[in-house]
């Protein structure tokens, strides 16, 4: 009797066949399209989602909280040229992961918000549905592109749609809406396999037209003083080996932008970022690559500029970038792969050199400015300075090129990007375009994880504030990340006083000699206390040949920082006096 019972069970599945739901439609969807690394916050709808995808072999990091998961995930677009994907829950953890996704917009990272969401037919009645929310229109206006998917079969298309239109063109956040519904929605196996969509050419070729080639060759070959800018989507390109070979050959000098740094090495001769006043300032044709005129550059325009008349010749994917800020002489729009090797190839095997003259006063200066820096960094003054620690931190980075280094925070990030050279591309990493502080942590892992490397994020203690519960998760998962926290008690400096002389602290004041290398060592990795250079040094040598997690609390001078970095102009101030 069993067995005719079974034999019964076994044709009626036959009949019906073998059946899949959109849980293993997203994973199978993902996979079929090489994505197999996630970054999320687990919870209602999509706890079971992150399981499945464990199961599946895909690596599931799990964060403590979903903005910094997306800056994970972020990051990861730019060192992969696939979109990283962050998966939230509905609602708080949708908006959580909101900031990290304008974030990878605005600095052109491509990345995946996959959210789960409320069912449609409540929220569109707004009858009160668990976290309901209309995600999509609330993600629209901080994306490239958002979808959302109603029906299981849809699900292939979906996920192709927005892998694409994340990494096609100029790259971006996109989001992707998926209802709790839809999770559990289920269709046969088969149909399901065959509606799943592998992404041919995601980012194809763009070519540069000739004429603008032909155009902006010309512009170059008569400067007589000329300047390459490398931005961040230079090294986003991986078209290292041409950005190279532009560069020598044209004898330009370059000035990188802070993630382009190691493009060149930073002690290449050409490199003018030692020079970088006067270069702006004195130079009459300026080909940028893969950077923009915003405000990192005062928008191509004002003091920074000088009254040196400019032409520029500005390459890059998106039309619309060209004439942002100021005129652009010679357009080249395409891709950068194939517009440097357009150039290169349009130069010929007779370019001549920029005159020497301006070739001379860029490496006098440049040579001037590191001979004067130079005590600066090898100071040992007790508490530290920005200086003397970075003089440290500098050597390490230049013995171990192929280290990892994240920087955020006002003055840490500031300095860092002047004084630490860097020799490799896409090994310095930071908060870009939009400036938010916030991502280190979440960057520190997406790197470790991506590349294999040891990571070294230097912070300042304000800016490790947003994210420091994550270093549980780097523990957790036993990252090799050293994070440095400059502690000077203080956003800027811990030096304020309350103005109505009240008991409250100044707002710019933090608890004074707090110890977060403590925090490390609650949760299993290595806690050290520094008050000195060769503390610190010894510290980040033994952390990195160790490659546990480690948190250096590094005590800076609480004197040593200025209002808001280097950027303190941005702060408006109050011509009234109340008296």
């Amino acid at each position: 009797m069993g067995d005719t019972a079974t034999q019964i069970q076994d044709e009626e599945i036959q009949e019906v066949g073998a059946l899949t739901d959109g849980f293993h439609l997203v994973i199978d969807a993902l996979k079929l399209n090489d994505i197999n690394t996630i970054y999320n916050v687990p919870g209602i709808p999509i706890t079971d989602l992150g399981r499945m995808m464990q199961a599946e072999g895909m690596r599931v990091l799990s964060f403590r909280h979903e903005q910094n998961a997306g800056y994970a995930a972020a990051i990861s677009g730019f060192l992969t040229q696939k979109p990283g994907i962050c998966l939230t829950v509905s609602a708080p953890g949708f908006l959580n992961g909101l900031t990290a996704l304008a974030h990878a917009t605005t600095n052109c990272f491509p990345m995946i918000l996959i959210s789960g969401s409320s069912e449609r037919e409540i929220v569109d009645l707004q009858q009160g549905d668990y976290e309901e929310m209309d995600q999509l229109a609330i993600a629209k206006p901080l994306c490239k592109a958002a979808y959302r998917v109603l029906h299981a079969e849809d699900i292939g298309i979906g996920i192709a749609r927005a892998i694409r239109a994340a990494v096609s063109g100029r790259p971006g956040g996109i989001y992707l809406d998926l209802p709790a519904k839809l999770l559990a929605q289920i269709m046969d196996a088969e149909a399901g396999a065959k509606s799943l969509i592998k992404v041919i050419d995601a980012a194809p070729r763009q070519l540069p037209a000739p004429e603008s080639i032909e155009r902006a060759l010309k512009v170059l070959k008569n400067a007589k003083r000329p300047l390459i800018i490398l931005g961040k989507g230079a090294a986003y390109a991986q078209a290292d080996d041409e950005i190279h070979a532009l560069v020598e050959k044209s004898g330009i000098p370059y000035l990188p932008m802070s993630m382009a740094k190691g493009l060149l090495p930073d002690t290449h001769p050409q490199s003018a970022g030692a020079a970088r006043s006067l270069v702006l300032k004195e130079s009459d044709v300026v080909m940028l690559i893969g950077a923009r005129l915003n405000w990192l550059l005062s928008h191509g325009k004002g003091k920074t500029w000088g009254d040196q008349p400019k032409k520029f010749v500005q390459v890059d994917i998106e039309p619309k970038e060209m004439d942002s800020n100021v005129e652009i002489t010679a357009p080249v729009v395409g891709d950068i792969g194939s517009c440097i090797q357009a150039l290169l190839d349009g130069m010929g095997n007779d370019w001549a050199p920029p005159p020497a003259a301006w070739i001379d006063e860029i490496s006098d200066k440049v040579e001037s400015n590191i001979t004067r820096m130079a005590p600066r960094l090898q100071n040992r003054n007790m508490p530290m300075d920005y200086h003397g620690a970075l003089g440290a931190l500098r050597t390490i980075i230049k013995d171990r090129p192929d280290t990892i280094l994240v920087n955020e925070g006002a003055n840490t990030l500031d300095f860092t990007r002047s004084i630490i050279d860097m020799y490799k591309p896409r090994k310095r990493l930071d908060v870009g375009t939009w400036g938010v502080m916030g991502v280190g942590m979440g960057t520190a892992i997406a790197a470790a994880v991506e590349t294999g490397h040891p990571v070294l994020a230097v912070e300042g203690d304000s800016a490790f504030g947003f994210s420091g519960m994550e270093i549980e998760t780097i523990c957790r998962y036993n990252l090799p990340v050293c994070v440095v926290v400059f502690n000077n008690s203080g956003i800027y400096r811990g030096t304020g006083v309350n103005p109505s002389g009240g008991s409250d602290v100044a707002t710019t004041v933090f608890v004074k000699d707090a110890r977060y290398d403590k925090m490390m060592e609650a949760f299993g990795g290595i806690g050290v206390h520094v008050t000195s250079p060769d503390e610190l040094s010894r510290a980040v040598n033994a952390a990195i040949d160790s490659g546990k997690p480690t948190l250096v609390n590094a005590v800076i001078d609480e004197k040593a920082g200025t209002e808001s970095g280097r950027i303190g102009n941005l702060n408006p101030q109050s011509v009234v006096s109340k008296k």
